[in-house]
């Protein structure tokens, strides 16, 4: 496993639109466990490829729930349920917090890393970072669907 890098605010390949992964390898798993090493050394609550500058499906989350990471390849959000003001920050925007509407709740199918296709109802914290992730998956990021005048930025502490 490997600490990967980061990609930042600017990088032209978060804009990009991710491609659906076609078989699961051992490429593939190397890849989500360095995705699920990267996200915890950063603090994060879910990492998307294409933020390690890999344009695949493929999403990881911890919510610290005491269950552990879930992978998440080629996952789509089939049903939303209500909608809820929440405070967001993202790995590849360090530093920047602001409000987005997300859903109070969504059903998601995608494949695990054993390749079987799940569906999973979330609430919450994981329904928010199913749906910031996913956003990643198409090229969007969360700066993007905030809402106007609430971005705050923090000073990196030296």
């Amino acid at each position: 496993m490997a600490i990967r890098k980061l990609r930042y605010e600017g990088d032209e390949i978060l804009s990009k639109k991710s491609r659906e992964v076609e078989k699961i390898d051992e490429r593939l798993l190397d890849l989500i466990d360095d995705m699920i090493e990267t996200m915890h050394k950063y603090n994060g609550v879910g990492l998307a490829a294409v933020q390690v500058g890999i344009l695949k499906r493929v999403i990881v989350i911890d919510i610290d729930d005491g269950n552990g990471p879930i992978v998440l390849i080629n996952p789509v959000i089939l049903e939303t349920k209500g909608s809820r003001e929440v405070e967001e920050g993202c790995l590849s925007f360090p530093n920047k917090f602001a409000k987005v509407v997300r859903p109070e709740e969504v059903v998601a199918e995608y494949t695990n890393r054993e390749g079987k296709r799940v569906k999973v109802k979330a609430k919450e914290l994981l329904a928010q970072a199913i749906c910031h992730e996913v956003d990643h998956l198409e090229g969007e990021v969360f700066v993007d669907k905030m809402i106007p005048g609430t971005l705050e930025i923090f000073e990196q502490e030296q």
